[in-house]
């Protein structure tokens, strides 16, 4: 799927160094940052706001524009809205709907989290763009541009959502979750969030429908899960 052999080998160097430089902040600052930081809120504007951009956000923009040629969806196309993105609110309510009605299963009623604050609102802030910019504006993009087939544009998909899942892993370990979310298969949703995502991008081309829906998301499962 990737024809440009310097998007490609500069693919394998980005995955390497990428995954390479999340797990060690996750194995080694992530805590040190929680230790040094008193603040919740401060620490998560660090850690999710700062760390998080450096890392995610700024290396995937510039490589984005650098190969814009070669991507699925150029910069102006994911910055433009059109009527083909409304196709986004459907699903956002579908997700709002799982979400809500599961919450409201297991709690009889829907109830905020008393432990929701301030600094769950800087994640959701964050957490929708920059790992939608990583991978769906940048890697899924680059491996759509020459996905011609259905197949090819599952396979890309696929590729992408175990990417995506495998990311999650480092802080499911230093959590303590990492066990507990693949027995009981927690990590489907993943799977399955990802696969949504990118559909969305690749019927809109606007990267901003997939960074509101996970975003949205993200807040409805911290106000009420």
């Amino acid at each position: 799927m990737i024809k440009n052999k310097a998007l490609g080998i500069t693919l394998v160097i980005y995955t390497v160094l990428f995954y390479t430089a999340w797990s060690v902040y996750q194995f080694v600052f992530a805590e040190m940052i929680k230790r040094e930081v008193n603040n919740e809120v401060v620490s998560m504007l660090i850690s999710s706001g700062a760390v998080k951009n450096i890392i995610w956000t700024l290396p995937a923009v510039v490589l984005i524009v650098w190969f814009e040629d070669d991507m699925f969806a150029g910069t102006k196309d994911m910055c433009r809205f059109s009527s083909k993105d409304l196709m986004g609110i459907p699903v956002m309510l579908g997700l709002a709907a799982y979400i809500l009605i599961g919450a409201f299963i297991r709690k009889h009623g829907l109830f905020i989290n008393q432990s929701f604050g301030l600094d769950d609102v800087i994640i959701v802030l964050f957490v929708g763009l920059t790992e939608e910019t990583v991978f769906r504006g940048w890697l899924l993009n680059a491996f759509l541009k020459n996905a011609d087939t259905d197949k090819k544009r599952y396979i890309a998909v696929g590729i992408n959502a175990v990417m995506f899942l495998l990311i999650h892993f480092p802080i499911w370990i230093v959590s303590g979750d990492f066990v507990k979310n693949i027995t009981s298969f927690g990590f489907v949703i993943i799977l399955v969030l990802s696969v949504i995502f990118s559909y969305c991008f690749i019927k809109t081309k606007n990267i901003f429908v997939p960074i509101i829906i996970h975003s949205i998301y993200d807040l409805l499962i911290f106000m009420f899960v």
